[in-house]
């Protein structure tokens, strides 16, 4: 299969003013625990994701997991979170506000770019034609595969 070359985004990008994103309202049910490290262990964890990119977890960060896989799981910045997510149960969470969407392929043109999405964690590279590009609720910006999107988001006709 022919690959093409790499693209990043940014969210600060002038890109993302012209795109159409969608509202969506999420339907899953999270884990999550809050990276606290003591005074005298490592300040900082390097958390494999499930789409296979090593990002940075600092002090205060959540680490959120699917239920039914706890392995698969991904940092979020604290802020980020505590304004997004709501406790349902004790270690439980729904994310409250809405997710906005756009296929990658609106960015690049090829679903089978390469594309880097510098989030907030760390930098995260997939092929456009798997994933949507997320916005959220700070502006921030990462990608949200679009087999998950399929499963767990459901469209809404207005924004928040």
């Amino acid at each position: 299969m022919f690959m093409t070359t790499m693209m990043e985004i940014r969210a600060g990008d002038d890109i993302l003013q012209r795109l159409s994103f969608k509202p969506y309202r999420n339907s899953i049910e999270r884990r999550a625990v809050q990276f606290l490290p003591g005074p005298d262990e490592p300040q900082t964890t390097n958390i494999q994701t499930p789409w296979g990119e090593t990002l940075l977890c600092k002090p205060g960060d959540y680490i959120v997991s699917e239920m039914d896989v706890p392995k698969d799981r991904w940092p979020v910045d604290r802020e980020i979170f505590e304004a997004s997510y709501l406790e349902v149960a004790p270690g439980s969470y729904v994310k409250r506000p809405l997710t906005y969407l756009v296929p990658l392929v609106d960015v690049t043109g090829d679903p089978y770019k390469q594309v880097v999405v510098h989030t907030m964690e760390g930098d995260v590279t997939v092929r456009a034609g798997d994933f949507y590009l997320a916005r959220g609720i700070k502006g921030e910006i990462w990608p949200y595969p679009k087999d998950k999107a399929d499963a767990s988001l459901i469209p809404t006709d207005f924004a928040e």
